[in-house]
């Protein structure tokens, strides 16, 4: 047997052999609060930003840094970041791995079976959920980068090299849950540390379902917007004014209505010039994989005939590739217990878009608030719009036939004796847009979660054979890249 063959051996059987010791400290890092958008967790988020970095440091990885960050520095939550810089006969990629260490608000708490920041472990029940952890955190995303971490642990023990000799630098943040408010800031200040990295690294992402893994080559982009229509300088008696003035409520809904057409196409001029259509090949290989829209309808509690979106496309398709519109909240006027006859004086709205490649965020942004402005004036005249650009993010694709994301593949097949598929994913990961467009280099989403984790839900959980997968494939993908 090639003695790199063996290496991978010893490094499957260390996890296998350690896995009890890998779940207790997977249970050490979940028993941290570390939220990171409620400001009472500030020590507890730099807490689990500490123990981090010890383990990555009892991976062998000496240049570990806990980077404060902010203006005035220290405000924001600290980014672990860590070099290593391979072995001297090392010839393949310098890979960024990146990963957030910071969790969602558990609210509202008494919807938890347990405490969520008391791991607990859980038996399969049949038919459903298998032996999982459940807590705060437990797959978005500690438990998927301590599979990263115990991957290098494994692969040190195997090869007596760190990192398995791979060049690795290694940015854990958090901040990811309340916006990476600062690692925008970061990522240019430490341009010179990161540009000569090939590709991005991110488990921060799902399978195609249990037992089928699953590597995701493109996320959609975001842009995310919030507009007031205001009308009248004060409330007003509606009784007096009824039928007298437009509601603001009533303009903003008619205003809005207009965002799609017949066909639920986006009516934004210029909103499509940049969408790159799906190409045969790629809607060949979403067939094979043979969605069933009207089971998932099921889950959330909706029957078939509430499939909705653009004409044309199938639902893989209008998820993965092609851009939408969203209303995610819209308010005004009195909405408190009993009545209240009012007109209200304005009326709010939160837009959001998924976009796909090569579409701007910036650019979206303004043909909207265009596009919304022109509404208003012939829907409402009189009335003025105020427009906020709250934030945004570029989608991205990889190809498939790159050389990173063949060495993954191959890495999933040896670890979990499955090819996995090559999915897209409906959702925007933002830092692998700036990655992108800051540093120019692009993602693999090699993540392990399954979509009844209840990501951001109480109950959130991860699979005890997910967390074996994850490890295992990312030890099979260092082996890969010495390979390359």
């Amino acid at each position: 047997m090639p003695t790199s063959d063996r290496a991978a051996t010893a490094a499957l059987s260390w996890l296998d052999e350690n896995e009890s010791a890998s779940i207790q400290r997977l249970i050490d890092w979940l028993s941290i609060p570390s939220i990171s958008t409620d400001p009472q967790y500030k020590v507890e988020v730099k807490r689990a930003a500490m123990w981090c970095a010890e383990q990555l440091r009892a991976a062998g990885i000496t240049q570990v840094e806990v980077m404060p960050t902010g203006e005035p520095e220290g405000s924001g939550h600290p980014i672990v970041f860590a070099h290593h810089p391979g072995s001297p006969d090392y010839r393949g990629p310098h890979v960024l791995f990146y990963g957030h260490y910071d969790v969602q608000p558990v609210d509202p708490l008494n919807l938890w079976d347990s405490p969520p920041f008391q791991p607990e472990i859980k038996e399969a029940i049949p038919g459903g959920p298998g032996r999982r952890i459940v807590a705060r955190g437990a797959v978005d995303d500690k438990g998927q980068v301590l599979m990263f971490i115990e991957a290098l642990r494994a692969v040190r023990f195997a090869t007596d090299k760190v990192a398995g000799g791979v060049k690795f630098t290694i940015l854990i943040e958090g901040e990811e849950e309340s916006g990476s408010v600062n690692l925008d800031r970061f990522v240019r200040d430490h341009k010179a540390a990161l540009k000569d990295c090939d590709v991005c690294l991110i488990s921060d992402t799902g399978m195609l379902a249990r037992g089928k893994p699953a590597i995701t080559y493109g996320v959609r982009g975001l842009a995310y917007t919030e507009v007031t229509l205001r009308g009248p300088d004060q409330d007003l008696h509606s009784g007096m004014w009824g039928g007298r003035v437009m509601n603001p409520n009533l303009a903003l809904a008619k205003v809005l209505s207009k965002l799609h057409d017949e066909n639920n196409r986006v009516t934004i001029p210029g909103f499509y010039d940049k969408v790159i259509p799906i190409s045969a090949d790629e809607r060949a290989a979403w067939q094979r994989l043979a969605f069933d829209q009207t089971d998932a309808l099921k889950k959330i509690g909706l029957p078939q005939s509430a499939d909705w979106g653009e004409k044309g496309f199938a639902p893989l398709e209008r998820e993965w590739a092609r851009p939408t519109a969203e209303i995610n909240g819209i308010w005004g006027g009195y909405i408190g217990a009993g009545a209240k006859t009012v007109i209200p004086s304005h009326a709010s709205a939160k837009v959001s878009f998924r976009l796909v490649a090569d579409q701007d965020p910036a650019q979206i942004t303004q043909l909207f608030f265009d596009w919304i402005k022109a509404r208003v004036a012939e829907i409402a005249p009189g009335f003025t719009v105020e427009c906020s650009d709250l934030h945004g993010g570029l989608g991205v694709t990889l190809p498939t036939d790159s050389v990173h994301l063949q060495a993954a593949s191959r890495a999933i097949k040896r670890a979990c004796n499955v090819e996995p598929a090559l999915i897209k994913t409906g959702g925007s990961i933002p830092v692998a847009g700036l990655l992108k467009s800051e540093l120019g280099i692009s993602t693999i989403f090699m993540g392990f979660g399954l979509d009844d984790d209840r990501v951001h839900s109480p109950n959130e959980k991860f699979e005890i054979e997910c967390f074996r997968m994850g490890a295992r494939s990312h030890a099979l993908f260092i082996d890969e890249l010495t390979r390359l």
